[in-house]
């Protein structure tokens, strides 16, 4: 501990012993306590004030990078609002049509889409649970 050997802590002991007295003692150790326990509460705040700092430093870095990428990405693959539609097989080519406008209602048609039914209400449950047969007639 700190290169303070068990015989030179002893050393220190017996003296502060005689020069303290041993009616002093344990209140000069209280205090020496209070002291000690302050230090190691500082470190630990300059430490974790050091590692919060670090940990920002490197979500910094990763958010640079990650506009960096977005960036390359968008300037690979431009936004200009033309997309190309799915080609069939056998198809060579793709057909750019422009986006609709906002607020425009989108349709896309699928050749293998079955255009909807009318929604067609359920039947009402019979509030009866017993089985047709089980049934008075009137």
């Amino acid at each position: 501990m700190f290169g303070v050997d068990s015989s030179e802590l002893l050393i220190v002991a017996v003296l502060a012993l005689i020069f303290i007295g041993p009616k002093d003692l344990p209140r000069v150790m209280l205090q020496v306590g209070r002291w000690v326990g302050k230090v190691r509460g500082y470190a630990r705040h300059f430490t974790s004030g050091i590692e919060n700092a670090m940990r920002e430093a490197e979500l910094e870095e990763m958010d640079r990078k990650w506009r960096e990428q977005n960036q390359r990405i968008l300037d690979t693959h431009p936004a200009d609002g033309l997309y190309p539609d799915p080609v069939p097989s056998g198809v060579e080519g793709a057909v750019m049509t422009p986006l609709p406008a906002p607020g425009e209602p989108v349709s896309v048609p699928h050749p293998m889409v079955e255009p909807a039914l009318p929604f067609e209400a359920p039947a009402a449950p019979d509030p009866d649970p017993r089985p047709a047969a089980d049934r008075e007639l009137p």
